[in-house]
């Protein structure tokens, strides 16, 4: 792409229709999201370690009553709360298209002796395996995925839990996502970040689609050196509470509660997000 291919960009984008997500699966890509999963600086990839570990003990007090079990972690990352499950006795087996963030993953459970296993598959294609007591797909993943895509994933899901068995979602408001959409446009630069090694100048737009009511939202990142652009885009899917009710349903899960944060109370850093539980009947 060249900068005449930003001026002539379509006004209302297909959702999905520019790419599924930001290049996850890039080996060179991942690498610097890596960075930015472990960063205390925020919580924009991967939460804080204090907010993880809040979060972590929520999950294991209060939805598995302090009980060891086996646990599926659906978009695990670096394993930040695998690895911590793990240490409390569960046995964790995570699944993320990230190839950086699956090889630390790894190496850290292999270092710290931790009962965990890391699969590097797209969550869409990955064998998941079965028993297992927990599932859990946290952090807003679910909405950047199609809903038919999401509906198997959560089939998936359910099939892999052992009977009685609870299935953890932490999905986007759909507040947020609504005002993702009309955030509007805005420019930045930098030396060396997430999208490059080299200094480059990008442009994020974001649209929103109120028939689909999906959130897209474009970046154009623009090498300094050389003018050539490279465009990925990523579309969020808003649901209202009954649609989340409703598809968790369909997907064969009862008992489904709705809380207002992993914490189990307000969280007022974390607005954008709420917990879902749900059991395999």
């Amino acid at each position: 792409m060249n900068l005449l291919d930003i001026v002539n960009r379509t006004a209302m984008p297909e959702p999905w229709s520019e790419g599924d997500n930001i290049p996850w699966n890039d080996p060179e890509f991942s690498e610097r999201m890596l960075k930015e999963h472990l960063t205390q600086d925020h919580d924009a990839a991967s939460r804080r370690f204090e907010k993880i570990d809040r979060h972590v003990a929520w999950i294991h007090q209060h939805v598995l009553s302090g009980q060891p079990t086996n646990i599926l972690d659906l978009g695990c990352g670096p394993g930040l709360y695998a690895s911590r499950l793990a240490k409390l006795g569960h046995v964790c087996t995570g699944i993320d298209y990230s190839p950086a963030s699956i090889a630390y993953a790894r190496a850290q459970a292999q270092q710290a002796g931790l009962r965990c296993t890391y699969v590097h598959q797209d969550l869409r294609l990955a064998e998941y395996g079965n028993g297992y007591g927990m599932a859990m797909f946290i952090f807003g993943e679910m909405n950047v995925f199609k809903p038919d895509h999401v509906k198997l994933i959560l089939q998936k899901a359910h099939d892999a839990l052992a009977p009685g068995g609870t299935l953890v979602l932490e999905p986007h408001t759909y507040a947020v996502v609504e005002a993702q959409g009309k955030s509007g446009n805005s420019w930045f630069a930098d030396p060396a970040g997430l999208f490059s090694a080299c200094p480059y100048v990008g442009m994020e737009e974001n649209v929103w689609d109120a028939e689909r009511r999906v959130a897209t939202t474009r970046y154009y990142i623009v090498d300094a050196q050389t003018a050539e652009v490279t465009r990925y885009a990523q579309s969020i899917q808003a649901y209202t509470d009954d649609e989340y009710r409703a598809l968790v349903t369909e997907c064969g899960f009862e008992a489904v509660a709705f809380h207002p944060s992993l914490c189990g109370e307000p969280d007022e850093s974390q607005r954008s997000f709420f917990a879902i539980t749900a059991r395999r009947t």
